[in-house]
């Protein structure tokens, strides 16, 4: 049976691809168990095929209809009364016979499977539209934990349908713009881990998007209580290149959640000898790294885990995987927070905890220790509670910062803060006073969330012109130059970091980054299935975050320029790729992009730059034509272009890679067709020395300074320059060595691109050397050249 009509898969069965399949939850657990070198219990989940066919049989999907019409889930009373009928209706519904027994003979097989009579299980739902790097549903529908029995099962999955519609749930899908009737749900029943010791982990600080470290948190018993914040739990930082622990923070654990040996779960008292114990031992620690290291290089993205340990063999075992929700979006508009110290004499601390959502806010502080008074809390305040549940989300949007007793860098108030983009500090009982006891009710306060201080009154921050003097005085000096100096780059994510540097714009960005790190398949092959929407919006994605960085300050796109070889490395290359004896002279650069069997591609990345230019308004992006080997390819190459809405004018302009002799040599006729030059002095050495400059034995012999090439980078400037048109350079020659950039600012070029790290090294030098020909000039006593540079 076709994966789509079936109502039940095993997990080996699937892939992360089968999202509408059986949701993010169970397919991310198929394509751990099918394709990741990791533990994972084993099970099955029932489909959204499955999910429909329950509400189609009952004729649910009418009923849900009208309950939901006209609802305001901005107003909590109606947002709980409406979602709780719709829940009861769903359960006064008998599930249908056929269905029904499918699961159950499931759950034989299972226990067949793994060698266990009735094994206990836990049935976690899986929600369509969850667990997508752009749209996080976690932990939104209910997981019920130690469960056995088949009619037991069959009892909890349909109880995981009826929480498709939880206040929380339905609020989320409701602002996240998601139809209620669209979405269907997949309940995972996978095997239960008896876990002595659980929790999650990041491979990237959910606080401030550092990603060198993994971050693990861990407690007794169970994780529903690290996630759920009841707990504050341990916390260890391991380094992601080597695997050593970087830091651990051991918290008390007076309560814990566990297993009841003849099915459910309990909470019990730790016992007092074990409160103070580290959770984890440290091969254990390391061993979640491992897995967690391998998991993120086979989603190519950062992702968020959960974990237990099994008290029957001490095993580690990964429950659950899926792409992390914030960093994950390369979407940070402002930036990593950035750190701002506030020294005073009269700063009164109250409480500290862990600076879960970074900020620096002042309000009012609403006190909540019981959920029934969530309707009171007011618009603007600052939500002091023990902890947060998903429920809360809808006062939690309200708040102006959130500050908690228990939880930690991962539980439910530290993420929904984040995503929210509320700063919140989290278990401040663990790092010495409880928020609740120590902040009284309605008393004014500042809370450093970046830092994880709540402090008494509201603190005045210096005027806007002291930080503006106190800037200035440290700011470094880069006298003005008249050759521009631009930055090459290829990773959008740090595009944040570099903005601040004095560059005037961006020389080279390099689209195959966004294809390598974030994109992975083959453009011919998303075609082929019918997603090619992946690549214009993850392109217009990566883009977007550099055109936004650096704005006002042009941004100069290079389009894509992945050799045969390269292509065959994403997903999917094989079938497209060609295998050729030289791919540094093959198919590459514009030469793909008027192909028949590629031209749908280009239209891609054409169609990206457009969503980035229209949709997103950012006019500061130009592109680049890579590799073109004669003036019909440049003509083919810009039609195309045109037709996709890319034709040059006063705010669009198109470059063109200036790397191939024949640029140089027909520049006059090139010139018809661009507004520009950026010298891609690496091949164009290579080509007019007829040097491999990925061969070693030959390397003696390639440099950039050679006579031929200067020449030939004179020649160009001057034929460009009679036609108005720009010349720039983006390799690292101007940087490496001075006499070179001296040759280039003499033979007039416009502008250098080079690494961040040289920006400011070539601006002071480029500074110096136009101020030396101006005082040549003036005193008409300079260096001569020495060598004929004319051809």
């Amino acid at each position: 049976m076709e994966k789509e009509k079936a109502f039940l898969l095993w997990f080996d069965q699937l892939e992360r691809k089968d999202v509408a399949i059986a949701g993010g939850k169970s397919s991310s657990l198929g394509e751990l168990t099918s394709h990741v070198d990791v533990p994972v219990p084993y099970g099955f989940a029932t489909t959204a095929c499955a999910y429909r066919y329950f509400f189609e049989k009952t004729g649910l999907y009418e009923k849900i209809k009208t309950l939901i019409a006209g609802l305001d889930v901005d107003n909590s009373a109606q947002l709980r009364e409406v979602c709780a009928k719709v829940r009861q209706a769903i359960m006064d519904e008998e599930m249908p016979q056929d269905l029904q027994d499918m699961i159950a003979q499931a759950y034989e097989e299972l226990g067949e499977k793994v060698g266990q009579a009735d094994p206990f299980v836990a049935v976690r739902s899986s929600a369509t539209a969850e667990d997508l790097p752009d749209a996080s549903f976690a932990g939104q529908q209910d997981t019920y934990l130690n469960v056995k029995g088949a009619e037991t099962i069959v009892a909890k999955v349909k109880e995981c349908y009826a929480s498709c519609f939880t206040d929380r749930a339905v609020y989320y899908r409701e602002k996240q713009g998601f139809d209620h009737l669209d979405v269907a749900l997949s309940a995972a029943v996978q095997m239960m881990v008896f876990s002595k010791a659980a929790g999650v982990m990041f491979t990237v600080n959910v606080a401030t998007g550092d990603d060198k470290n993994i971050l693990i948190e861990g407690a007794w018993g169970l994780g529903e209580y690290v996630v759920q914040g009841t707990v504050t739990p341990d916390n260890y930082t391991v380094n992601k290149a080597t695997c050593e622990i970087v830091e651990k923070n051991v918290n008390a654990q007076d309560i814990k959640l566990i297993r009841k040996a003849d099915g459910d779960c309990e909470e019990v008292v730790v016992p007092l000898d074990e409160q103070n114990e580290q959770k984890l031992t440290d091969e254990q620690i390391k061993q979640l790294a491992e897995c967690a290291k391998k998991i993120e290089a086979h989603y190519g993205c950062y992702m968020d885990m959960e974990w237990g340990v099994d008290e029957r063999d001490n095993k580690v075992y990964i429950l659950q995987a899926r792409p992390e929700t914030v960093w994950s979006r390369r979407n940070k508009e402002n930036g990593a927070p950035k750190e701002e110290k506030k020294v005073t004499t009269d700063r009164k601390v109250i409480v500290k905890g862990l600076p879960a959502s970074p900020g620096n806010v002042a309000g009012r502080v609403h006190v909540i220790l019981d959920p029934s008074h969530i309707d009171e809390f007011k618009e603007g305040e600052i939500l002091v509670t023990e902890m947060t549940a998903p429920d809360w989300v809808p006062a939690m949007k309200k708040a102006k910062a959130i500050v908690t007793d228990s939880g930690g860098m991962t539980c439910h108030a530290s993420i929904v803060s984040r995503e929210l983009g509320i700063p919140c500090i989290v278990g401040t009982k663990s790092r010495g006073e409880a928020a609740t006891t120590t902040i009284p009710d309605g008393i004014d306060v500042t809370i450093d969330a970046t830092h994880g201080v709540v402090y008494e009154g509201i603190i005045e921050e210096p005027k806007a012109e002291q930080l503006a003097q106190q800037v200035v005085a440290a700011a470094e000096y880069f006298p003005p130059t008249g050759t521009k100096i631009y930055m090459n780059l290829g990773d959008p994510e740090l595009a944040e970091k570099y903005a601040a540097l004095p560059c005037d714009g961006i020389g080279l960005m390099r689209e195959e980054f966004i294809w390598t790190t974030y994109i992975h398949e083959h453009p011919l092959y998303l075609i082929k299935i019918g997603q090619p929407e992946k690549v214009v919006d993850q392109l217009a994605e990566g883009i977007r975050q550099v055109c936004q960085a650096m704005a006002p300050r042009p941004v100069t796109m290079r389009f894509s320029d992945f050799k045969s070889s390269e292509y065959r490395d994403l997903k999917g290359g094989d079938e497209f790729e060609p295998n050729e004896p030289s791919a540094l002279l093959g198919w590459r650069g514009a030469s793909r992009y008027y192909d028949p069997k590629y031209i749908e591609a280009f239209k891609l990345e054409c169609m990206a730059v457009r969503k980035v230019r229209e949709e997103f308004g950012l006019k500061n992006l130009n592109v680049m034509i890579p590799f073109c080997r004669n003036v019909e390819e440049c003509e083919k190459v810009t039609k195309i272009m045109a037709d996709c809405g890319l034709s040059r004018g006063k705010d669009f302009k198109v470059w063109l890679m200036a790397e191939i002799p024949s640029n140089i040599i027909l520049a006059d006729q090139f010139n018809k067709f661009v507004d520009g030059y950026s010298i891609g002095s690496n091949d164009l050495t290579m080509l007019v020395l007829g040097c491999d400059r990925d061969n070693d034995t030959v390397s003696h012999i390639y440099d950039e300074r050679n006579l031929a090439v200067r020449r030939a980078i004179r020649h160009l400037i001057e034929v460009a320059h009679k036609d108005g048109k720009t010349v720039s350079i983006c390799g690292q020659a101007p940087s490496v060595y001075p006499e070179f950039c001296e040759f280039l600012i003499k033979s007039g070029i416009d502008s250098m691109s080079v690494n961040p790290d040289t920006v400011k090294f070539t601006k002071k030098l480029a500074a110096q050397i136009e101020q030396r020909i101006m005082m040549d000039a003036l005193t008409g006593k300079g260096r001569q050249e020495v060598e004929d540079l004319n051809w």
